[in-house]
This record gives structure tokens, sequence and C-alpha cells, in this order.
């Protein structure tokens, strides 16, 4: 990949980007129909609740790796119509105790899914499946969705199955073109995005200014000590990565040496007072933090309640992730779990579901069919990026597994966690 190096000038992709988020975010509340950031509101859920990063099993050993052929698995869902579903808080559309989409899934298909919010942070989960699946056991799970870089370690190790897309004509045919052919997963034959989001900068209003860029965040003055940034390593080192002029998409070793040093002046200054997960959001809406990294589907949530709290793409650019489906070795039904892929992947399904969590579909067609489910939403674009919008956008170089651990390994020991 070439080298991007980043001048933040000019009138770029981000900047047109930034103008639209502050449009749509900085409007006030929409109050057009139940939704995450309403569910946010009326059961005042706490934000440790919804933590979406764990540094549990960053570090140890890499795993066993396992094939198609070391590791063979029976698929029984001709005669078994049932599957589980293990999935990030917040990430289904709720109506009470019941997931709409998913109640109307199984009516259609006769499949029973036993749906699980059990996947609170990427290593957190690793550490939960990766003795089973190293040692080619079963997880007593057919689907979980993971984030890109956690994804693409698994594949590597050989411990999730090839899906058939033959059984997903609705994937085929309807998942947008640029998430169609990541590094890790030539083709998406291993992996169906369930979600996309952006990485930005957050502020409240009410205590600061705005802050547009990563470099005002981890310099200023009237900051120091009232920002938190995010212990995911891709999202704060891209970034970081930005601030010595190396491009997170493809960067060298040297690089790599360079934005740690950064990173470490950044810590011993002063200016960052935690490293977290999603849980940013209570000290950001109570003014204990003044500004910090944030995810856009977030900060939707929070802004329902709250005007001053403000998304920003800073200068150096949005980060762009997605969370992906997995069926993994030994799943006892994947042509289930391919069926339920396919259900989320019909237009109609998708808009109903991008309404309530708020995060980028990735489903062509559905921004088409949001009109019927909420209008407001038909524009937004946190949720329907367009093409032009996602140039600004930029994601963490893949890695191997072994440089990936090493990377986990040094950032965490500098932010002490």
């Amino acid at each position: 990949m070439a080298q991007r190096p980043w001048n933040g000038g000019g009138d770029s992709a981000a900047d047109k980007l930034a103008r639209q988020l502050a449009a749509e975010l900085n409007r006030g509340g929409r109050g057009a129909g139940f939704s995450r950031r309403g569910f946010l509101r009326a059961t005042g859920v706490g934000a440790l609740a919804l933590s979406s990063t764990s540094l549990l099993a960053a570090c140890g050993t890499e795993g066993t790796k396992q094939s198609a052929s070391t590791c063979k698995s029976t698929d029984l869902s001709a005669d078994q119509k049932e599957l589980v579903f293990s999935n990030w808080p917040l990430y289904m559309d709720e109506d009470g105790k019941k997931y709409p989409t998913l109640e109307d899934f199984q009516k259609q298909s006769g499949i029973k899914v036993t749906y699980n919010t059990d996947v609170n942070g990427n290593n957190e989960f690793f550490a939960k499946v990766r003795n089973q699946l190293g040692a080619c056991e079963p997880v007593g799970r057919d689907i979980f969705v993971l984030t890109d870089w956690m994804a693409a370690r698994m594949v590597g190790l050989g411990w999730i199955q090839e899906l058939d897309a033959s059984k997903m004509p609705n994937v085929e045919a309807n998942l947008v073109d640029n998430l169609r052919d990541p590094e890790w997963d030539k083709g998406r034959k291993y992996s169906v995005p369930w979600q996309s989001g952006l990485t930005g900068i957050a502020y409240n209003a009410k205590y600061t200014g705005e802050v547009s860029s990563f470099e005002e965040l981890v310099t200023r003055a009237d900051l120091k000590g009232k920002i938190s940034l995010l212990s995911e390593m891709g999202d704060t080192m891209g970034f970081v990565l930005r601030l010595v002029g190396a491009d997170p998409d493809d960067f060298s070793d040297d690089e790599w040496k360079s934005a740690l040093d950064k990173m470490e002046e950044i810590v011993a200054s002063g200016q960052v007072r935690q490293f977290t997960g999603n849980d940013y959001t209570r000290p950001l809406n109570n003014g204990d933090i003044f500004a910090c990294e944030a995810w856009s589907g977030d900060v939707i949530a929070m802004q329902y309640d709250n005007p001053d709290i403000k998304f920003v793409a800073p200068t150096e650019g949005l980060s762009l992730w997605s969370d992906n489906m997995l069926v993994p070795n030994k799943a006892d039904h994947k042509t289930n779990a391919e069926e339920l892929m396919n259900w989320y992947y019909d237009p109609e399904v998708a808009a109903r579901l991008a309404a309530w969590v708020n995060y980028i579909c990735p489903v062509q067609g559905a921004q088409e069919a949001m009109a019927k489910v909420d209008k407001s939403l038909v524009d937004n674009p946190l949720i329907f990026p367009s093409a032009t919008d996602l140039e600004g956008t930029w994601m963490f170089m893949n890695v191997d597994t072994k440089t990936r651990e090493r990377y986990d390994k040094e950032f965490n020991q500098v932010i002490g966690a």
C-alpha cells in the first residue's frame, strides 16, 4: 500500500465529513421511535456495564493453530433448528425484553436462537474461547461477533470455518463494496460484517471549546488531566502514528517505535486521565473529562440526551473499523448461522437494525429502506456514509498474529495496563 502522509491541510473528504457529522450530531435529539440511545436513557444503563474493551489475555502465547483438515466440524443444522449467537451488549434492536428482528427471523426460519450479549471485549472473549478452539473443541456458540483485528487473528489461527456463499445470496448481493475484500479475509470467505463504525473525538461543549485534532487533544494545556484515550491499541496508536508522520495503513517497525516513544511522552505529560473502553461515556457526560477519543455510535446515543456532547472528525482523519460475524470450528449449526447472516442482509431488516444501533450499516439498499423506518436517519452520514465520505478514513495495518501480540504488549506496557 502506498504511503499517504498526512499534511493536515485543504478541504479534504474528512473535512466534508466533519461538517456533515456536526450537522447531524449537534442538532439535538431526533426523538423518532425507540432506539438504542432511547434505551440508554430509559433504563439508565451504566457505562461500565457497556465496556467494550478488556485487556485480559492481551499478552500470552499465540495459541494452537488449526485447519479445516486438522479440526473437522459436523453440521447438524438439518436436524437441529437452533443456534447460539454471541454478540456485544446493545448491538441488537430491542423492545423491552424482546429483539424484534431476531424474533422475526425465528418465525420466518423456524430456527430457535439463543442470543447472548457476552462479548464485552475482544481480548476478554479471546480468553474465554482460546483453550477450546486451540484444542479443536466446541465453544458452545455458532456465531460470535469480533472486531477486524481479532477476527483476523482467529482466521489466521485456523479457528474459523469457511462460509458457504451460495447459502447467503443477500450477502453476495448487498454487502457494500468497500467491505467486500479486506486484507485479512480476501473475498470474505470467513466473515460477514455486522456493523461498522468510526473513531474520532468527542467533547463536552459545556466545559470546553471544539477539539479539532488528535494533536490538540493530547497537547492542549486546558485539557491536561481532562481527557481519555481508548485502550484499543489499533485506534489509539493509529492516531499516534499520524502524529509522527506515518500511515496507520502501512508503517514500518521504525515508525512504530517512533509512535511508541510519542505515546510514552503523552502518558508522561499527565494529559491523559484514563484509558478506557466505551466507559468514557459517563465521565464525558458529567464533566470529569472534557474531551476524549470516541466511537461514533456511542456519541449518537449520548447526544440524544445531552446536546453538549459533540463529535469531531479530527484533522488526522477517522479510523474505520468493522465488527464481524464468524462461525467457529466445531460449531454444530453452521448452515443455520449462514441463514441468519443472510437474513440480516435483507435491506429492510438491516434498516430496522441500523435505526436502533446507530452504527454504519454494511448493507446496500438499507438507506432506501430506512425511509419507511425513520426518515430522519436516511441522510445520516454516521449510518450511511458515502464513498467520498470514507476517503478520509483509515484502518490499522493488518499484521500477523505474533506481530499483533507484540504491538499489544508494547502498547499496554506504555499505558500501564
